[in-house]
């Protein structure tokens, strides 16, 4: 049942087609700050509660990052792998047919989960507007998320977090859970800058060397037979021990809830850095903040993929991209990470009052 509050959501929308059996949801939860930004995924149990809770989640994302969004989301209830690409395609432009009445003027699409480029480009044809939609093939003004914008985000969020404890990247070792986008293009510009990768994990489990893993060596592993354990070199450990291996920094790049109650007394990690989104819940990340251990929370530290949105719907290039990323991430992280400290709080917590002062600042119909 989706929940509403002082903040939203304003509208949700649910779109069935009869004749191919296609049912989908969007959810406009605030349109304060701009058209409501979101992706758009594709599973067979997606649910309209499960878009609702997204769609907040990129109200403040969206706000933090200051950028002109609004929160949205959206959903098809479908299994892509049993249909043929032609029926998926039939599925996509019944969707966005629907849309037509909000997009873009009140909701701004993007690749979500089983969601990518060539449905992207049906979105944006079926609408007939370019800016309905971003994660758009290149030859329609597009920037690939495979370029690897959020990672890039979380790697200078990291170094932000890295100095504010006043160690230094050279010096410090790291872990990464999850080895897909984000957490091969977090490990590669991390070694790049001289801190040592000692753990990575997937689905089939963790590699671990405490003296380091060899960035390359590990990629070519991944792509070469899909699994990090099989790189040469290095002890393969159980999935969940990516949590309790001896190092300074936790990034998490992959799946939700990773990290629960009972791990933080077991976990010695100074510094998590969420690359993945509600990798804990937040009570989880206060018990942590009470043991001294600082955590960059998500809605700040994996903020590029949107970023890099953004720059595609003003019709930017990738340089811009790069660089916006870059000044967004490093001044929102220290804005956080400094005001956090300051007040005696936790990241999340400060993190969370900035965005909701700047919803509210232009919301017309929020409760204040």
């Amino acid at each position: 049942m989706i929940e509403y509050d002082s903040y939203g959501p304003e509208k949700v929308l649910e779109v069935y087609h009869p004749k191919s059996g296609m049912r989908g949801f969007v959810v406009i939860d605030s349109t304060a700050l701009g058209p409501a930004k979101g992706g758009v995924r594709m599973t067979p149990t997606v649910t309209a509660h499960e878009v609702s809770r997204l769609a907040r989640a990129m109200t403040w994302k969206n706000a933090l990052a200051d950028l002109p969004f609004g929160g949205g989301k959206g959903g098809i209830i479908g299994n892509d792998k049993d249909m043929s690409p032609e029926e998926k395609a039939e599925f996509v432009k019944a969707f966005a047919e629907g849309l037509k009445v909000i997009c873009p003027e009140h909701y701004v699409s993007a690749p979500d989960m089983n969601m990518a480029e060539p449905e992207m480009r049906i979105f944006a044809e079926t609408i007939g507007d370019m800016k309905s939609c971003t994660g758009k093939p290149a030859d329609m003004g597009g920037i690939p998320h495979e370029l690897g914008s959020t990672g890039f985000g979380v790697f200078h969020a990291t170094k932000v977090a890295v100095e504010h404890l006043g160690m230094d990247l050279k010096d410090v070792t790291f872990a990464v859970e999850g080895f897909g986008n984000v957490g091969w293009f977090v490990s590669k510009f991390m070694t790049e800058a001289g801190a040592k990768l000692v753990a990575a994990s997937d689905s089939r489990g963790v590699i671990f060397d405490e003296n380091g893993l060899d960035f390359e060596k590990l990629a070519s592993a991944k792509k070469d037979k899909k699994t990090v354990t099989e790189y040469e070199g290095g002890k393969v450990l159980p999935g969940h021990d990516i949590k309790t291996v001896n190092a300074d920094i936790l990034i998490t790049a992959a799946v939700p809830d990773l990290i629960n109650a009972g791990d933080v007394d077991e976990m010695k990690y100074k510094l998590i850095v969420e690359g993945s989104n509600i990798p804990m819940i937040h009570e989880v990340e206060e018990s942590f903040h009470k043991k001294g251990v600082l955590i960059v929370p998500d809605f700040v530290a994996n903020s590029g993929g949107v970023i890099s949105s953004y720059v595609e719907y003003t019709k930017g290039s990738v340089e811009d991209m790069w660089k916006m990323v870059e000044e967004k991430i490093i001044v929102n992280t220290k804005l956080v990470l400094d005001g956090a400290k300051e007040k005696g709080i936790s990241p999340r917590k400060y993190g969370m009052d900035i965005a909701k002062e700047r919803v509210l600042a232009k919301c017309d119909v929020c409760k204040v």
